[in-house]
């Protein structure tokens, strides 16, 4: 056990976010999600929602700020499905962490999907929320 570290966050997860570099995918996953088909890693956190997991991961997991999409979701198949009300779970966690105006772009269901295959590793949760799947690019921490 360590200090200051959120419970939710196993050694495993917290692994992948130590080893990966900058530029690294990292793939947060709902429950539908085919995490284990994909071919990167995967790090199960059955029981936890996105957010929870996200909220705890932004802690100590630097956005990229060089690209200008860091942070993909998957678009709805059908065009007239409104928005999944979970993104602006998502904005707020993100502009809340980063500090900085920082939105969400939504990827086709297929690009989405090849981009997961592409990832350092996939979190597969156990999100109910539909579309609640979140790819996010690692940035650098800079010296102070």
């Amino acid at each position: 056990m360590l200090k200051h570290i959120p419970a939710i966050l196993s050694p495993a997860l917290f692994s992948v976010l130590m080893r990966m570099g900058h530029g690294d995918e990292l793939v947060l996953a709902d429950g539908n999600f085919p995490s284990e088909g994909m071919g990167p890693e995967v790090v199960r956190a059955d029981g936890h929602g996105v957010p929870v997991i996200l909220d705890a991961i932004l802690q100590f997991f630097p956005v990229d700020d060089f690209v200008d999409d860091p942070a993909l979701v998957m678009q709805p198949v059908d065009t007239k499905t409104p928005e999944p009300p979970i993104w602006s779970d998502f904005r707020r966690l993100l502009i809340q962490h980063e500090q900085r105006p920082l939105d969400i772009r939504p990827l086709d269901r297929f690009e989405f999907y090849d981009r997961a295959r592409k990832a350092f590793a996939i979190i597969a949760t156990g999100e109910t929320a539909i579309y609640a799947n979140l790819i996010l690019k690692k940035g650098v921490v800079l010296a102070k």
